[in-house]
């Protein structure tokens, strides 16, 4: 609700302009007359309460004439209308890639400056994005959101709830150009290595080649448990 109210806001100028209401209904400017009887928000112009009460009552005006989806902002319905057409009117002016949403290429460019405006008050690492962020919290507070339905273990992540419920449905998306899969697309990329043989991962004392990271660690006596396990998983399953 705080993240509607927000983009209500933010919007409201844009969309004031498309309520068509008379002199006598808008303020002088800066005198704030109407009220949310809901929340009691005031506003200086009538046009930007009407917007605002939407986000209480739920009421979706504007409707896509493609497939039926309703939205409170003609803005939204301006920026979905795009998943349709394909509309990419954002461009970066430094790869030339485009984007559908303004804000989206907000967030790209932070790929080439390297800005990192959302700042961890715990440990004070820094992100280029603010669901980082908040999935890097989980750390700090233990905090698990997400929870399996079926068993109730909880996770930090949505994806890795996401990859955990494949434990219990047996799904595996991820298929081997020959025949095997797996329910994990980290253990497909591994599994890849049986057939081309690649070693990218090379021990910094004495320069032997692995397939797998978890080979590196017998070199300094961690567990050759996992990765006796990790063979038996994955290196063998040749197809």
């Amino acid at each position: 609700m705080e993240n509607e109210l927000y983009r209500s806001e933010v919007e409201c100028k844009r969309e004031s302009e498309e309520i068509d209401f008379s002199d006598e209904e808008k303020n002088e400017k800066g005198k704030t007359a109407f009220d949310c009887d809901i929340c009691g928000k005031s506003f200086s112009q009538k046009a930007k309460l009407v917007i605002h009460e939407r986000t209480h009552t739920g009421e979706k005006p504007y409707n896509c004439d493609i497939c039926g989806k309703s939205f409170s902002l003609n803005d939204h319905l301006t920026k979905h209308k795009r998943v349709h057409t394909g509309e990419k009117p954002y461009h970066c002016e430094i790869c030339g890639k485009s984007f559908s949403q303004n804000d989206t290429l907000t967030k790209h460019r932070r790929v080439h400056t390297g800005e990192k405006p959302y700042h961890c008050e715990i440990c004070g690492k820094s992100f280029s994005q603010n669901g980082t962020l908040t999935k890097h919290k989980h750390l700090h507070t233990g905090e698990g959101p997400y929870h399996c339905e079926i068993c109730g273990k909880s996770f930090s992540q949505n994806d890795h709830l996401t990859m955990h419920r494949r434990v219990h449905t047996g799904e595996k998306p991820y298929h081997c150009v020959k025949s095997v899969s797996f329910s994990r697309n980290d253990t497909l990329t591994k599994h890849k290595q049986v057939h081309t043989g690649e070693k990218p991962y090379h021990c910094e004392m004495c320069f032997k080649t692995f397939a797998f990271s978890e080979g590196g660690k017998v070199e300094f006596g961690q567990s050759l448990v996992q990765v006796i396990l990790l063979d038996i998983i994955i290196s063998s399953v040749i197809c």
